[in-house]
């Protein structure tokens, strides 16, 4: 078995003596460049892509956001709570006609 040599790499960034850039600064400019490079590439195509048909198949599907849920959720709570009320007032009405119809009041 042949030992294969091991090859290092080392950088250092070097500012010239009369560049005042301070590292934070660099690094900042850097992280931009990155970004920018990043805004340009396929894949920022790709996600606003994405983006736009999956806009389009939630317009398609008629979805509702949260807000409008959560008050139809409310408005049913409150018409069960009436009908369950207005069963009651049947059911009482029932029990009057019945003791009117057999004589006692």
């Amino acid at each position: 078995m042949a030992l294969r040599p091991v090859v290092k790499f080392s950088f250092d960034i070097v500012f010239p003596e009369n560049t005042m850039i301070p590292k934070n600064a660099w690094f900042e400019e850097f992280q931009k460049n990155v970004s920018d490079l990043i805004a340009r590439s396929p894949a920022a195509d790709i996600e606003r892509n994405v983006k736009a048909f999956m806009g389009q198949a939630f317009n398609k599907m008629d979805l509702i956001t949260r807000e409008e849920f959560d008050i139809q959720v409310d408005m049913l709570k409150r018409v069960q709570e009436r009908a369950a009320a207005l069963e009651e007032q049947v059911q009482q009405l029932e029990q009057r006609m019945t003791l009117l119809e057999s004589g006692r009041p």
